[in-house]
């Protein structure tokens, strides 16, 4: 069989243009984000102020920003802080959503590639029919629906299973529905994308050997769909990890994620470079604990070969 041969420039410009996108929208903003997280702004404005003394020829780095992270003000024990326990607390709640997302939406992606083909598309349109609605108006109807005098609380009264409202809005609960809500295409469609390729002989060759259905399904598909789930679990946790008009509408005031806490230091305290040591922060437990995973899983597959 003959190889495809794409021209040495050709090759350059398919992989040049991803890289260059990459830099421009994501290295140049993280180093920008990086450089003002070392700033000591005092009481100027401008967060950009220079970092580099021309007297003596040194930088000027403020580690404070990042050191008052994991130290309170008040002289308090080290990692008890406000801002330790926003990042539990949104890692918390972002695994949650993603389990969640993953238990409803590994059943749909299923029955999804299982479907024939002619119905595909239909149920398709379904999972991307929520995109063409805006994220915030979609998130308002969720908070029309759980409040006090909402449509759920209503429909509960008049069916007689509750003669009051029920507390849901502002509450772990509603925020967990609002984010699985909002997020679940994201779980549903990589898994689908890796489900649909599967060879379901697989599981009739299973059957035949005696194997039960839920024996079979967790020998065989799960394995097999390891890189879907994996994909739109992460698709899921990070965005969740810094999420902040969800948790500001259904949270209420007492879920304060890290979002929220980076939204007050920079627009509330004026204190971008403590907002941007929060980032930073943010950005590392999600790409260090993911380059990890994918060095021992490259390191995995070179081991196999």
């Amino acid at each position: 069989m003959s190889k495809l041969n794409i021209p040495v420039p050709g090759k350059r410009f398919v992989i040049g243009v991803p890289y260059a996108w990459l830099v421009a929208f994501f290295l140049l903003p993280f180093l920008i984000l990086l450089y003002i997280s070392f700033v000591d702004m005092g009481n100027d404005i401008s967060p950009f102020k220079p970092i580099w003394d021309s007297e003596t020829g040194l930088l000027k780095l403020k580690y404070e920003n990042y050191w008052s992270i994991f130290r309170p003000n008040d002289g308090g024990g080290l990692f008890q802080t406000i801002y330790i326990e926003a990042y539990l607390r949104s890692i918390w709640y972002a695994l949650c959503t993603a389990v969640l997302c993953l238990v409803i939406g590994y059943p749909f992606s299923y029955f999804l590639a299982r479907s024939a083909p002619s119905v595909r598309p239909a149920l398709l349109m379904m999972v991307m029919l929520p995109f063409w609605t805006s994220f915030l108006l979609r998130v308002y109807a969720w908070k029309g629906i759980l409040a006090d005098q909402g449509v759920l609380n209503r429909i509960l009264m008049a069916l007689g299973l509750t003669t009051e409202p029920i507390q849901m809005l502002y509450t772990d609960v509603s925020m967990l529905v609002g984010m699985t809500y909002v997020y679940l295409p994201f779980m549903v469609l990589p898994l689908y994308a890796n489900l649909v390729k599967m060879d379901f002989r697989l599981l009739e060759a299973a059957y035949d050997l005696g194997t039960s259905p839920f024996k079979a399904f967790w020998l065989v598909t799960v394995p097999l769909s390891k890189a879907g789930i994996v994909a739109g679990f992460m698709l899921v946790f990070i965005p969740c990890l810094g999420e902040f008009v969800i948790p500001s509408l259904l949270g209420g005031p007492e879920n304060i994620m890290i979002g929220r806490v980076v939204w007050d230091e920079m627009f509330t305290s004026n204190n971008w470079p403590r907002a941007s040591a929060l980032a930073v922060v943010m950005i590392g437990l999600i790409v260090i604990p993911l380059a990890i995973y994918y060095h021992f899983t490259g390191v995995a597959a070179e081991t196999r070969h």
